[in-house]
């Protein structure tokens, strides 16, 4: 038992190291959008997801059709 959790906390700071020397060596991973979708297209996109969620997350029959109106 104690050799496994030596392994996992060696690991852990194996793990940490390598993240930590990646992000200072190569900065953070920014998302970019494509130069031709604009921020209101990317912007309804994401209303349009949000609607779906709420659609897919409603319980009864009702539900789901009140949800599709708004």
């Amino acid at each position: 038992m104690k050799e496994e959790s030596t392994m996992k906390d060696n690991w852990k700071g194996i793990k940490e190291t390598l993240t930590c020397t990646g992000q200072k060596a190569l900065g953070h991973k920014k998302h970019h959008h494509k130069v031709w979708i604009s921020i209101e297209t990317l912007d309804k996109i994401q209303e349009r997801t949000k609607k779906k969620i709420a659609i897919n997350n409603s319980q009864t029959r009702t539900e789901k059709i009140k949800a599709h109106t708004e």
